[in-house]
Formats: structure tokens, C-alpha cells, sequence
């Protein structure tokens, strides 16, 4: 078999044969060999322990070094090519990882053999590895064969590598989504059978295996899978109550079906690195996702057979932060995409009747640097099978994106402040720093936002104006 492999990894298989131990690539890098691809980071199996190769390690990584993986084997550095490109590697102990039933982390105990780490590896296109400096390719588990057939199946009963790691399910669903792979009838009976052990797991490694999922090239197969094995319903629950049953007139659409064209289409509308939003862009592919959580509990058969979801944006918010929350995300991540559910309908009522300017920039203010994202997510759930309709809609859309751009030259919107700020107010108004300053200053700024930029003796007029009709009211 022939391998084109980095000089870096020969040069440190090299350095560890001469000290007497044995260095692999594994995992990841082999199998991205084997498709062709060229893998970012290289990782590395040794027989030698963290105390042994970390000066190896530090000698060959001029450009950086790092140990925070050391108490479980693991050592890392990197190094910069004449080139300037960037090459990291991390090199591990040959080991195992095995979870206590009622622990969420995994106990490190260090293997002896190369084929011995190999077996305890998550899937048999994970299990290859490559030994250098010699190139002798190992693949006891047959993981070539299963890359050429697109099966993901575990190099042990997939039982007994759940039990060690369940994490493994939650990998096998994202290779899923990354590698375009089925996975094995037995071992998607077993991840079916042994959902409920994912509760072990961290909230923090259960979202990290949900955000590479979801920033794949087709994250919709992951989500679909995830539905499908019942794994959803422990780590993302809202998703698979989704799939309402319809009623016998069909008077509704499917909404789990609809997400997953949602997510498809907002996809379609990121960017590339120059534009607004490039992608993947985990923000506008979560609210994508969890748009709509809102309207199982908000469903109502109204009169005469039709069935509204009333306030589902605001209930679905609600529910976004709190999923979000128990899954450890980020507070700002939270914040805007419980935002841009909440606001995902705003739009609609343009459509009915174009806003004056007014409600422009409001429009444009409340969204603030969510901008962009929101008008994504609101025309990717513009998925009407009505021609007519989704025309009016685009047209809509494309009208208040040129509203918008007109605004923008005549005005900074994203700035947007009252024509006179705090300190002028407590001046013209001579009253003492407090509640009623903040009070003028939104009244200031809601005339901002429906006037436009006013010069200072109409702003001060306006000022007298609502100071008078507050001392007499």
C-alpha cells in the first residue's frame, strides 16, 4: 500500500526508534490517508510513556509545546515549516479508556501493544495505524475494507466499546453526518439498546460531539440519525417531539420535516469567508435547528379544523436557553440563538404590509449583529410548496434588504442613538441624574428610531415637548 506521509512524521518516527520505542499515526490521519484526504493535525501511539517521549517532544516542537492532556497520556507540540505552514502533532501512550459505571469520566490505564490500543479504538476505519519510520501498515480489524464499503462498525462487540466509552455512540452518529457512513446493523441495534448509558457521559463532551455533528457538510444525516436511534430523546429531546402526528386531513405539515429542510436551506444561504455570515456557522445551523421546538407545546385545533401554534417563537426561546444551558454552550451562543428563535416570525408581518421606515430601523436595532443571520434564518423557513406565496415572500425580503442597504448610506444604523445623549438631557431639563433621565433617553431614542436623525434644536424642542406633558400629567 502505498502512503504519501508528512516528513514530520518520519522524522519523529525516527527520533523514537532511536530511542527505542515505537511510534504509529493513528486514528483519524490514517483513515483521511486512505480517502484522500489531507488531515490538519497528526495523531501519534507510542509504546513510550508521557515521562519518556515528552523530551523528544519538546526538542522537535520549536514552535510550542502543551501537556494538558498528560494525565491521560497525551503530550503535544508543533512546529512551523519553512513554508510557514503549521504542522501539530500529539502523541499518546498505547492505553485503554474505560468508564465506572457512576463516573462521567473515563479512567486512563496505559496498553502495552499496538494492537492492544487499536482494539479498544472506537470504529474499525479509526482503528488503522500506520508505524513509522518503516511504513508498516496494521489494520487487524479489517477498517480498510469497512472505509471502502462505508460501514461503521466497532473493532470489539459494540456492546462491551459502548459500555467502556458511550461517547462512542454520539461519534458514530457524527461520523455519520461527516463521512456520509452507515452504520452496522449491529452495532446501531446496540447504540438503540444502550441510549440511557449516555447518561454518563459530560454535558460538555455530549455538546462537542453535537457541534462538530451539526458543522459537518450534512448535518442533516446526523440529525436524522441521532432521531432514529433514540439518542435524541436523552441529549436533545425537543427534537424528535417534532415529529407530531399529523392529523387525518393532513391540515398541518410535518414539522420535524420541516426543520431538516430548514437546517438544509440555511445552509445553503451561509457565506464564504468574505461574506456576512461564512459558514459553517454554528449559530444561524442551531437556531435552524431548534426554530420551531415551540410548537409541540404550543399546539391548538382551533374551530373549524385549522391548528395554530401561537407564541411557539417565544415559548420555543424559552426552551432553547434552557437546552442550551443544560448542555454547557457558551452564554453568548445561548443569548443569540434564543434570540433568533424568538424573533424568527418578526418578519412575517412585512409581508402583509411593508413597514414605513420607522420600523425599519427598529427592525435593524433590535437585531444588532444578529442582522444577517436573522434574515438567513427567516427566508430558509420560507419553505411554502405555494409558488405564489414564496414569491411574495422573496420579493418582500429582497425589498427590505435594499430598504435597508438605502438607510444604511443616509445613516449609521447599527449606532443608532438619541440626537441627544444623558448629559444634555439632565442640562436642558435641570433635574438630577436618575429614573426619569434613563425615561427621556428612550423617549429620545423611540423618536430617533421613528424619525431619523433630527438636528439639535428639533431634538430639544421635542425634549420640552414630552418634559411638559410629564409635569402636567
Amino acid at each position: 500500500m502505498d502512503f504519501e506521509v508528512w516528513p514530520e512524521a518520519m522524522a519523529l518516527g525516527r527520533r523514537f526508534a532511536q530511542e527505542g520505542y515505537e511510534l504509529a499515526l493513528v486514528g483519524g490521519p490514517v483513515r483521511d490517508m486512505l480517502l484522500h484526504r489531507r488531515s490538519h493535525d497528526l495523531d501519534f501511539c507510542s509504546s513510550a510513556r508521557p515521562e519518556q517521549f515528552e523530551p523528544i517532544l519538546r526538542h522537535w516542537g520549536r514552535d510550542g509545546f502543551w501537556d494538558m492532556g498528560r494525565r491521560f497520556g497525551t503530550l503535544g507540540a508543533m512546529r512551523r515549516r519553512d513554508d510557514g505552514t503549521l504542522v501539530k502533532v500529539e502523541v499518546t501512550t498505547y492505553r485503554s479508556d474505560v468508564y465506572d459505571p457512576s463516573s462521567r469520566k473515563p479512567e486512563v490505564n496505559y496498553g502495552h501493544s499496538l494492537e492492544g490500543d487499536l482494539s479498544r479504538r472506537d470504529f474499525t476505519v479509526n482503528s488503522m495505524a500506520l508505524c513509522v519510520p518503516d511504513l508498516r501498515f496494521v489494520d487487524p480489524f479489517g477498517g480498510a475494507a469497512d472505509l471502502a464499503k462505508g460501514v461503521l462498525r466497532t473493532p470489539v462487540d459494540p456492546r462491551q466499546s459502548f459500555e467502556d466509552d458511550p461517547l462512542r455512540m454520539m461519534r458514530a452518529i457524527r461520523f455519520v453526518a461527516q463521512l456520509g457512513f452507515t452504520i452496522a446493523p449491529d452495532t446501531a441495534v446496540a447504540i438503540s439498546d444502550m441510549k440511557d448509558r449516555i447518561t454518563i457521559v459530560s454535558a460538555e463532551r455530549v455538546r462537542d460531539e453535537l457541534t462538530k455533528m451539526l458543522l459537518t457538510d450534512r448535518p442533516r444525516a446526523g440529525i436524522e440519525s441521532l432521531v432514529d436511534s433514540g439518542l435524541a430523546d436523552i441529549v436533545l429531546p425537543e427534537i424528535p417531539a417534532l415529529r407530531l402526528q399529523i392529523d387525518e386531513h393532513h391540515r398541518h405539515k410535518d414539522i420535524f420535516e420541516h426543520t431538516m429542510t430548514v437546517l438544509e436551506r440555511a445552509i445553503a444561504l451561509e457565506t464564504d469567508d468574505e461574506g456576512p455570515v461564512p459558514g459553517p456557522d454554528l449559530t444561524l445551523r442551531l437556531a435552524a435547528l431548534l426554530h420551531d421546538i415551540g410548537k409541540p407545546r404550543t399546539r391548538r385545533f382551533e374551530p373549524g379544523g385549522k391548528v395554530s401554534f401561537h407564541h411557539h417563537d417565544a415559548v420555543g426561546a424559552k426552551m432553547t436557553r434552557k437546552r442550551m444551558r443544560a448542555l454547557h454552550f457558551d452564554h453568548h451562543l445561548i443569548d443569540d440563538v434564543s434570540f433568533l428563535v424568538d424573533m424568527h416570525l418578526r418578519f412575517h408581518g412585512y409581508v402583509d404590509e411593508p413597514w414605513t421606515d420607522s420600523a425599519v430601523r427598529r427592525y435593524v436595532k433590535d437585531s444588532g449583529p444578529l442582522y444577517e443571520r436573522l434574515n438567513r434564518l427567516t427566508r430558509a423557513d420560507a419553505t411554502t410548496q405555494n409558488r405564489r406565496k414564496a414569491m411574495m415572500f422573496s420579493t418582500a425580503m429582497d425589498e427590505l434588504e435594499q430598504r435597508v442597504r438605502d438607510l444604511r448610506e443616509k445613516e449609521d444604523l447599527a449606532a443608532i442613538r438619541p440626537d441627544l445623549d444623558g448629559t444634555e438631557i439632565i442640562a436642558i431639563l435641570g433635574i438630577e441624574p436618575g429614573p426619569l433621565v434613563g425615561k427621556a433617553y428612550r423617549h429620545m431614542l423611540d423618536y430617533r428610531l421613528d424619525h431619523g436623525p433630527v438636528d439639535h434644536d428639533a431634538a430639544v424642542g421635542e425634549l420640552n415637548r414630552w418634559w411638559s406633558e410629564q409635569t402636567e400629567g
